[in-house]
């Protein structure tokens, strides 16, 4: 991971507790050991750490103001911070109101400490790893379940979704509009995909109006044909009642001239290992990519899947045959 870095804010200049510095230790993270709330913020504006740990058993108001600046802005925000406080009550409620992410107080057992601060991490993880909209998954997410199933050797496809006309649809209406399209397409996306194979399903979200699945191959099919048959039963009540009747709308292009905007639709490109060798997440993304662009040429909502297959060794590769779904 690239955060790595846990950063000690010791404005007393005391040692953190053993049990935090052998916790720490154990997951060999590099340490920098700072002692105002002026250099916490700038390293962590300039390297976003693993996590913060902050000593407030001495001089907790200092402490205490730092973690609250830390957490108030939205890039540290999300650095989980960890508090070492006093044993008492008052210093426990004192440490969450500065909105510390876990509270360590004094006494308690090292065995504890270590399965907190692992629970801790596994929250930040599960927080930072999906889209704050949707809830799925991220791009690095994405990454590790497509490298998972290459060194599994498993059947699979990735299948990349994106929606046609979009930018013209947030332009016309709103982008709290936009937001709500957006969410009514991973929920589509995540009940299709986890409808039909559970647990073998993978729903992400790229960003914006992008997402991608990862589906076993048998599953392609009927998974892209029920996805584009919800989508467009449900986009149409996304419009005004004019413009749903008309089928369009006049929008404006970037020369500002009048033309006719179709409602919006989905656009699939599918990209599988039956006739080809995969051999990393780049370059599924790459081709998954391809497969969109050509999907979204395409009238209406379609998906169209890549059935390229490897050229024999010394043979240029065959010009790519589709097949578009309907």
């Amino acid at each position: 991971m690239p955060q790595t870095t846990a950063l000690l804010l010791l404005p007393d200049g005391q040692a953190i507790p053993e049990s935090v510095r052998r916790w720490v230790d154990a997951h060999r993270f590099p340490v920098m050991t700072i002692a105002t709330a002026d250099e916490l913020m700038a390293v962590s504006m300039r390297t976003r750490p693993r996590l913060v740990i902050i000593d407030a058993r001495t001089n907790p108001v200092t402490a205490l103001k730092a973690c609250q600046r830390l957490k108030a802005d939205s890039y540290t925000g999300i650095v989980p911070a960890v508090v070492c406080a006093r044993g008492d009550d008052k210093s426990l409620g004192a440490a969450f109101d500065a909105g510390a992410d876990e509270v360590l107080r004094e006494g308690v057992p090292p065995s504890e400490v270590t399965l907190r601060l692992d629970a801790l991490l596994r929250r930040s993880d599960r927080d930072t790893f999906v889209h704050p909209s949707t809830r799925l998954p991220g791009g690095m997410e994405i990454e590790l379940e497509i490298t998972r199933r290459l060194t599994a050797n498993e059947l699979f496809a990735v299948c990349y979704a994106d929606l046609d006309h979009f930018k013209e649809y947030n332009d016309r209406y709103s982008y709290y509009d936009g937001d709500r399209v957006i969410r009514i397409l991973s929920k589509i996306l995540h009940d299709v995909v986890k409808g039909s194979c559970g647990e073998e399903g993978f729903v992400g979200h790229i960003g914006g109006d992008d997402f991608l699945f990862v589906i076993p191959v048998e599953h392609i099919a009927v998974i892209c044909e029920e996805i584009v048959g919800c989508f467009d039963m449900l986009i149409p009540y996304q419009y005004s009642e004019q413009d749903r009747r008309a089928g369009y709308y006049f929008g404006k292009d970037r020369r500002g001239q009048l033309h006719k905007v179709p409602l919006m639709t989905v656009s699939i490109g599918v990209v599988t290992n039956e006739r080809r060798v995969l051999t990393h997440a780049a370059q599924i993304s790459e081709l998954a990519t391809e497969m969109k662009s050509y999907a979204k040429t395409l009238p209406g909502s379609v998906w169209t899947i890549d059935r390229r297959q490897d050229a024999p060794e010394g043979e240029p590769a065959a010009e790519p045959p589709v097949e578009d779904g309907p």
